[in-house]
């Protein structure tokens, strides 16, 4: 039977607060847990960060002391659930390791959304994101093996592969070539739009995480790696954002976000593997059905408009971390030499583009190149091309040629 969120009831507000010991929960063990379970605690922990940060906004623009004071409560609540669910990660595994979680995160789910997406615009516009993530994945194996001495397969579980994608120096465009057409609220599927506000979260998560672990490495192409990743994402979340309809009201926005957050607590309460996890997810499954309930009479009062007029009348099957081996090596062979000319897509380098890699490179290699030198220079050959390279048919296994 089909699940709807609407229709279903959930744990009272005032019962959701939870103590000192019910927050501190104990992480998962990073060399026995399921590759795919630390992916949906990273989702979701940007899941919550973007929920936490979009009420705050909305509290700005709110005049009414009594919804501001309503919004708080929930956004306390959020808190908890970040806590809860940011915390699950362990505290053991370094800053590169988590980084390149973070990155098998944004690959396979990005992957999944561009497999489901119904709109060819819009899954265009995930399928040019996931090339490029599927790089920084490449760029930051290298500098792992060359500073820690640790494969990347190691941590993904040999269920991504690790390999050249779209080169991280191609990245750097003009800013106003990141910029996408919009949705239209008025015609969009309601899956589109749970699509378009997941992966922003997921991409402002990895902006922000790659802005503030940077500073926090000791070796210098660690450092500027992450500088050059963190501008890419700045770009990467404009992309993103910009697909979502800017003509939808707050409290349709706000809808929007406590069903999104219904949708993927329920997709990880039945895709988990790790029974403790698992009852995260059922506990958090149960708060956000009363949240989404007060954002409903939120958007019903202010919209004047009935909740089923914008939302799905039922959840869309699971998000999914599974393996997306082949899909990536379809993408790699017919769209790596993509770009974007205004809200469009274009095979060849034009002037703007040509003009910002100019500016940007100075003369110089990138970071991203360097990497690869500085690992073959310590470690041969460097990380290699994915689970069999050329002996499975894909690229050759050798690190990235100099751009």
């Amino acid at each position: 039977m089909a699940f709807d969120p609407l229709q279903e009831r959930g744990i009272p507000l005032d019962e959701q607060p939870r103590n000192w010991r019910e927050l501190n929960v104990t992480p998962i063990d990073p060399d026995h847990a399921d590759p795919y379970t630390r992916c949906r605690i990273i989702a979701m922990n940007g899941i919550e960060v973007e929920a936490i940060q979009f009420s705050h906004q909305l509290a700005r623009h709110c005049p009414d002391l009594e919804i501001s004071q309503q919004l708080a409560r929930v956004r306390y609540i959020e808190a908890q659930q970040q806590k809860v669910v940011g915390w699950l990660l362990p505290g053991v595994s370094s800053v590169l390791e988590t980084t390149i979680a973070y990155e098998q995160t944004a690959v396979e789910l990005t992957a999944w959304v561009a497999r489901m997406e119904p709109d060819a615009y819009l899954q265009q516009a995930y399928q040019f994101g996931l090339l490029e993530h599927f790089d920084h994945l490449y760029r930051f194996a290298n500098l792992q093996e060359m500073i820690e001495h640790r494969e990347a397969e190691k941590i993904v579980g040999r269920l991504t592969e690790v390999m050249p994608g779209r080169p991280a120096y191609l990245h750097h465009r003009d800013p106003m070539d990141n910029v996408r057409r919009p949705y239209d609220r008025r015609v969009t599927e309601p899956l589109s739009r749970l699509h378009a506000l997941t992966i922003m979260s997921a991409e402002q998560q990895a902006m922000n995480f790659s802005m503030n672990a940077g500073p926090a490495c000791m070796e210098p192409i660690a450092r500027q790696l992450y500088q050059e990743i963190a501008l890419i994402e700045e770009g990467h979340l404009t992309h993103y954002e910009s697909l979502v309809d800017p003509g939808e009201s707050l409290w349709e926005q706000l809808l929007n976000h406590e069903y999104n957050e219904c949708y993927l607590y329920y997709s990880f309460l039945e895709t988990e593997s790790d029974p403790r996890v698992k009852a995260v997810w059922e506990l958090h499954l149960g708060m956000e059905l009363e949240h989404l309930r007060l954002a409903a009479e939120l958007f019903s009062r202010f919209d004047g408009r009935d909740p089923d007029q914008v939302l799905a009348p039922a959840l869309p099957p699971p998000v999914t971390f599974e393996p997306n081996k082949a899909y990536l090596r379809d993408l790699l062979a017919t769209q790596i030499d993509c770009t974007t000319l205004g809200t469009g897509y274009v095979r060849e380098a034009h002037e703007r583009f040509t003009r910002t890699q100019e500016a940007i490179m100075g003369g110089e290699k990138a970071p991203s190149e360097r990497v690869i030198d500085d690992n073959r220079a310590v470690s041969g050959a460097g990380v290699p091309a994915g689970d069999g390279g050329a002996a499975s048919g894909g690229p050759p296994a050798q690190p990235l040629a100099d751009g």
